[in-house]
């Protein structure tokens, strides 16, 4: 066990201004026809509005922003199922540094594609995140690169932290922040935020049935390893990590778990009422709101929606009624 400092609401506040002069805050919209569904009062958080179109680059830009000369010359590693390595990628190529992101075998063409774009060096291993990440940790030692974990990491929290500071600056009414949970690294910042700032403010993490690890790693107080089968690509670990876990465990109100079918109707009722591309983990916050409407009715209630990197063969699939 690795002794990871916990950000607080001083290191979000710091992040910010690192993050301020390359990325503007995102939208915080409603929409009636949201309300009306789900039977309360919806904010999203439109984090597809990124220039990377998932909310993870803000903990990219703050952590490279601070990476020493040193490190810069030796570059840095990541593995990521898109939306980690775009986030490396755009914030390598702001700071002049050499990315290498390892990604699984299926990865999602259009995260790679940007990724690629973006100047990163793009290299495929294994059947899912957990076999990149392993892979990755390996050839980051070797040649001497900055590893950067998707989840232990206080800068990348501290960074995506600032994503709720937002939700509160723009509506101090807010009761409930609904977030997707893949490594945890999201809703372990919005609980850093919304507890420092209202302790009344519920968090609310959610995470696929079909990829559960850091769910039961939550409920278990432990850290365990779950199948992973879940077609939402940014969901999908089959591991927890330490550092966003021990935060969530202290801090975070609630986890759920919801069907991939909940994922998938939710990324269609996001993508028809909100008019935005949205990807399935970008869903998973009103999925859960949508299996549980008892629970958030007449509420205000903030969700998170962490990405819009859906590719075509997605998109036809979910109306086609075909598997992703």
């Amino acid at each position: 066990m690795t002794d990871f400092p916990v950000p607080d609401l001083a290191d979000v506040l710091a992040a910010r201004q690192r993050i301020a002069p390359y990325l503007r805050p995102t939208p915080l919209y409603r929409y009636p026809a949201l309300d009306a569904t789900a039977g309360a009062q919806i904010w999203v958080k439109h984090e597809n509005h990124q220039p990377v179109g998932a909310f993870k680059v803000r903990g990219g830009v703050n952590l490279i922003s601070q990476l020493t000369a040193d490190e810069r010359g030796r570059g840095v590693a990541a593995a990521s199922t898109g939306n980690h390595g775009q986030s490396v990628a755009y914030a390598a190529d702001l700071f002049g540094v050499r990315a290498v992101i390892y990604v699984p075998q299926q990865a999602n063409p259009v995260k790679v594609e940007s990724m690629r774009a973006l100047g990163a060096e793009v290299i495929f291993h294994g059947a899912d995140f957990d076999e990149a990440r392993e892979y990755c940790q390996k050839q980051a030692a070797e040649h001497e690169q900055r590893y950067i974990h998707s989840g232990n990491e206080p800068a990348l929290i501290a960074g995506v932290a600032t994503c709720a500071l937002e939700i509160i600056e723009a509506r101090p009414d807010t009761e409930v922040i609904v977030v997707p949970v893949g490594g945890g690294s999201g809703a372990a910042g919005a609980c850093a935020v919304a507890k420092a700032v209202r302790p009344a403010i519920e968090v609310i993490g959610v995470q696929s049935e079909a990829a559960p690890a850091a769910y039961r790693s939550w409920r278990e107080g432990t850290l365990v390893e779950a199948a992973n089968s879940t077609f939402a690509e940014g969901l999908a670990t089959r591991t927890a990590f330490e550092l966003p876990q021990r935060i969530m465990r202290e801090l975070l109100d609630d986890f759920m778990l919801v069907s991939e079918e909940a994922l998938r109707s939710a990324t269609r009722l996001m993508i028809e009422k909100t008019r935005n591309l949205v990807e399935p983990a970008g869903a998973a916050a009103l999925a859960a709101v949508l299996s549980t409407p008892g629970r958030f009715a007449g509420r205000r209630v903030a969700l998170v929606c962490s990405g819009g990197n859906i590719s075509p063969a997605q998109l036809t699939a979910l109306w086609s009624g075909q598997p992703a």
